[in-house]
């Protein structure tokens, strides 16, 4: 897939357009679970977590990150990505609300490749970041 993001019209500073994900809900957690093959009860079994002290089921990790890195494949297209490292930070639960952004903070040119570098982040509705990442890009 060719690169949609053009190295010259990027610039350092810019924001990466934002996905809104709103309602996060339990199916979500179960279809990812059918899809991914991980099936930890700590993301379906309402009695399970119960038992465990936690009040309610929470998102796998790598749904979390997998809406992130929809962002940033909208951004630059999906055969584009260099790099894509995430950090998880704090549990989403059913009901949040879910910001997927970023920032340009790289330019740079390496291998033949115009490269565009920067940093990513999923916000809940309480402004508390859920996962954070870095990202690399190739642009045309």
């Amino acid at each position: 897939m060719a690169a949609k993001l053009k190295f010259d019209a990027v610039k350092v500073g810019d924001a990466i357009p934002t996905i809104t994900i709103e309602n996060v809900a339990r199916p979500d957690f179960v279809r990812y679970a059918g899809a991914s093959g991980d099936f930890v009860p700590l993301h379906y079994d309402q009695t399970f977590v119960e038992a465990a002290g936690i009040p309610t089921v929470f998102a796998q990790g790598m749904w979390t990150a997998g809406c992130l890195s929809r962002c940033l494949t909208d951004f630059a297209g999906a055969g584009q990505v260099r790099r894509f490292k995430v950090r998880f930070a704090r549990q989403v639960w059913p009901g949040d609300t879910l910001s997927c952004r970023g920032k340009v903070t790289a330019k740079s040119e390496a291998n033949g490749e115009k490269l565009v570098e920067g940093d990513l982040e999923v916000v809940n509705q309480k402004g508390e970041a859920t996962v954070k990442g870095v990202f690399r890009v190739a642009a045309a």
